[in-house]
């Protein structure tokens, strides 16, 4: 069974790394769940409008939104009982990780594209 993934920020923008996300996810095999309120679709991918439109478990959240949005999932994020959250470098800051640690959870900060076993300069 393939591995679950929701890319929260996702984009269409394929220079963006919301997009080189969700492309080295699926490229790695993972089922990916990309998440935008304003975007229908991605790379191909049905596009969902947030974390709790998500169905079923996820192994991992992957984070590319600024903080002060980012503040704003973290309760929906905390109740979607994802395996791992990643903030990915300029989505985190003091506040909000003390904030996601409050509701349990534990944040990793770094790539997660590097963390799936790709380079984002690829994409």
């Amino acid at each position: 069974m393939a591995k679950r993934v929701a890319v929260i920020g996702a984009s269409s923008d394929r220079k963006k790394y919301g997009n080189k996300a969700v492309r080295a996810f699926a490229r790695q095999g993972w089922e990916v769940y990309p998440v935008n309120p304003h975007e229908a679709e991605i790379e191909g991918m049905r596009v969902f409008r947030s974390i709790g439109d998500v169905p079923g478990p996820l192994d991992m959240v992957s984070v590319y939104v600024p903080p002060s949005v980012g503040r704003t999932l973290l309760a929906a994020v905390a109740a979607a009982r994802p395996g791992e959250v990643w903030f990915n470098p300029g989505s985190e800051d003091d506040d909000l990780l003390a904030q996601a640690r409050a509701l349990g959870l534990d944040p990793i900060l770094a790539c997660s594209i590097t963390g799936a076993g790709e380079s984002p300069s690829r994409y």
